[in-house]
């Protein structure tokens, strides 16, 4: 079986296969035109009469919660990132997995980070068949170079929700890592001696899966409340010493940078948020956990305090930054996905303010107006853009699939989205002609910044019209370019061959762009 087949050129000018792993696609045909509809994926609804009367559902080990969920060949497996580059079970299961002798595996994880590098064995073996899911780092790299037996599956956060709650994804087991559980198997992240923060990425698993198996390193009394998992939804709970280390959650930086150009970056995307009058009392906004987004963050901060406003809500990835800025009274709410310290988790579980919320919440398409279309701003990085505004999230300019989508596609609905990049990184443009992977269609970037100027979409009349006589430096992209060019000179393309090793999906479910190998 061939990995993709019968390429055709879609709506963003892209080569895009029609057949990925053996599976009928549909190609990108333009922001909004193609509109899905579904029924739900008619998830599994269990008898009670299968679960002991007494509600304990402990088992002695994961070995066999895996076997009584009845692992077998070319199953379907979903684990869920809030440890992020901290987790341990991921690579449990698949260790698991190969003691067994299972081999052919779907690994539908919300994320992957470097700490998932054993699983590089499991598909070299054949115990895992391909990933679908954000490939950070060496499994990234190990993909990018055709290395993996299927083809990757690139998928943002809300259109993993999505492709899970429509049945595009059907999971045979969930393997949920809680900080504190109960026997029932009620869960939740803020509890227990490791808490990571909420758990907004696995709700469409357990709801979906054939089988779900919560796996702790605190057991508390019934009932675990509040609970973001619930017992109902559960089959197994596994009791295990350790099951990740919150300390390694932030795989970043949670300083603000003190480079000056990027502090640079950070003052003009919070100048320009002031000059087109988006920050105004009962502003939305969302920020990120980056040195840049950080700085932006404390620039707004200052900017509001001076003016004597507030936000009525920001949405995070929550950072210390945020939950000082509720504490002084600057916004009134958080919405929170996932927490990117540990500092943020007492606000979260103490002050109702600070609401826990899911993919659907926040991302998915199907959503009747998600949280990310009400924010007035957004804040992003990226490793690409390009003189038609497209940006590139995933690989470098090298070709290299390094970074995961996360929720960088779905923050394109927000009413203004700002991608803040430096122009350049180790003498590397980041302004090209053509990104080498399209993650975000070019219409959907409002504004992108850089230490050297401000390039508004000319979609936006709007924007542009707001900062005209702003004294910003607004300039054409086309010459910032060109400037950027002269200093870095341009460099070579990336030696890639034709052979896709992965693609990825846009928001709505259709194929956006295809990765090709890396040549050596």
């Amino acid at each position: 079986m061939k990995k993709a087949d019968k390429f055709v050129k879609n709506a963003a000018g892209r080569m895009v296969p029609t057949i990925v792993n053996g599976k009928k696609v549909i190609p990108f045909m333009g922001v909004n035109k193609y509109k899905p509809t579904h029924r739900g994926a008619a998830p599994r609804v269990p008898t009670c009469i299968d679960y002991p009367e007494d509600g304990n559902k402990i088992v002695e080990s994961l070995k066999e919660a895996l076997i009584k969920s009845g692992l077998k060949d070319g199953m379907t497996i979903s684990t869920h990132h809030h440890y992020r580059d901290g987790d341990y079970v991921s690579n449990m299961v698949f260790d698991i997995a190969a003691e067994l002798g299972v081999k052919n595996l779907r690994w539908v994880p919300s994320a992957a980070f470097p700490c998932h590098k054993p699983i590089i064995k499991h598909l070299e073996s054949g115990v895992v068949h391909h990933i679908e899911g954000s490939l950070n780092g060496p499994l990234g790299d190990f993909c990018s170079h055709g290395k993996m037996e299927g083809l990757g599956y690139l998928r943002s956060h809300g259109g993993r929700y999505r492709a899970v709650a429509d049945g595009e994804i059907h999971i045979d087991i969930a393997v949920m890592a809680a900080s504190a559980a109960d026997m029932m198997g009620n869960a939740n992240g803020v509890m227990g001696k490791h808490p990571f923060g909420p758990m907004a990425f696995p709700k469409a698993d357990v709801k979906n899966a054939e089988r779900t198996i919560v796996v702790t390193d605190s057991l508390i009394d019934f009932p675990c409340y509040p609970w973001e998992i619930m017992g109902n939804d559960v089959d197994f709970v596994v009791i295990l010493d350790e099951i990740g280390d919150p300390q390694k959650i932030v795989s970043g930086t949670t300083r603000i940078t003190k480079s000056p150009d990027r502090l640079l970056i950070a003052e003009h995307c919070a100048k320009f948020v002031e000059a087109a009058g988006i920050l105004k009392d009962g502003i939305n906004f969302q920020a990120g956990a980056g040195g840049t987004s950080l700085a932006f963050v404390s620039f707004i901060q200052q900017m509001m305090i001076k003016k004597g406003i507030k936000a009525r809500s920001i949405i995070g990835g929550s950072t210390k930054f945020l939950v000082d800025m509720m504490e002084q009274g600057l916004t009134d709410y958080i919405f929170d996905g996932q927490s990117f310290g540990m500092d943020t988790i007492p606000s979260l579980r103490d002050n109702p303010n600070h609401i826990p919320i899911g993919v659907f919440d926040s991302y998915d398409f199907h959503a009747k107006g998600n949280l990310v279309q009400m924010m007035d701003v957004i804040v992003l990085g990226s490793t690409e853009v390009d003189v038609n505004f497209n940006a590139n999230c995933v690989s470098h300019s090298d070709g290299r699939m390094l970074h995961g989508i996360g929720g960088f596609q779905n923050c394109m609905t927000a009413k203004c989205t700002i991608i803040a990049v430096p122009s350049f990184r180790d003498r590397i443009p980041v302004i090209k002609d053509e990104v080498t992977t399209l993650v975000a269609p070019g219409e959907l970037v409002d504004v992108i910044i850089t230490e050297r100027g401000i390039a508004i979409n000319p979609r936006r009349k709007d924007l542009i019209a707001a900062t005209k006589n702003s004294g910003l430096p607004i300039r054409n992209i086309k010459d910032m370019k060109k400037e950027i060019d002269e200093i870095c000179g341009i460099p070579a393309k990336p030696k890639l061959s034709d052979e896709a090793v992965a693609v990825v999906e846009w928001i709505d479910g259709t194929i956006l762009d295809v990765i090709r190998k890396v040549e050596k």
